[in-house]
């Protein structure tokens, strides 16, 4: 009965979809990586031409620029192998109405970058698709970084809480 209940309520959870909508993100994160590095590579071109000229203090400022995009360039590598992993994992969601341990970090790391990164559609979406399966409680518990969130420690300190986005 109730799993008729949820397939009437549309609460199945449907491997397929999440596989397309990984898929997608690991295309955008692709996108998303070329623009940064283009960004960083000048941005570290220009440090070096702006010391060459001895202005120390402008140097430092786009130092700062060069930091958040090496940063950010990290996260989305982060991102990327967590949708490649969950891709190739899939199955283990469909036999389980919990998180499995070997996915959780996996999982409450996206959720946790989904909460971060607004203009990124694919990430909500799958951030929905876990919600469904797993509830509120466990979507709120990697968001807010609460104890054993799973949330890959690395990704909790860097790079949104130096206001970035994605």
């Amino acid at each position: 009965m109730g799993r008729k209940l949820d397939a009437l309520l549309g609460r199945n959870f449907r491997a397929c979809k999440l596989k397309v909508v990984t898929n997608l993100a690991v295309s955008r994160i692709t996108i998303l990586r070329k623009q940064r590095q283009a960004r960083y590579s000048q941005a570290k071109s220009d440090v070096v031409d702006i010391l060459k000229l001895q202005q120390h203090e402008r140097a430092l400022i786009r130092v700062e620029f060069v930091v958040k995009d090496r940063n950010m360039l990290d996260a989305l590598d982060m991102m990327e192998n967590y949708c490649r992993f969950l891709i190739e994992r899939v199955m283990l969601l469909e036999k389980n109405k919990e998180c499995p341990d070997e996915l959780k970090e996996t999982i409450s790391s996206l959720i946790f970058a989904s909460s971060r990164c607004a203009e990124f559609p694919e990430l909500q979406e799958i951030r929905g698709i876990f919600q469904l399966r797993f509830g509120k409680e466990f979507i709120a518990r990697a968001i807010e970084l609460r104890n054993n969130c799973g949330v890959n420690p690395k990704q909790g300190r860097q790079p949104w809480k130096a206001g970035l986005n994605c």
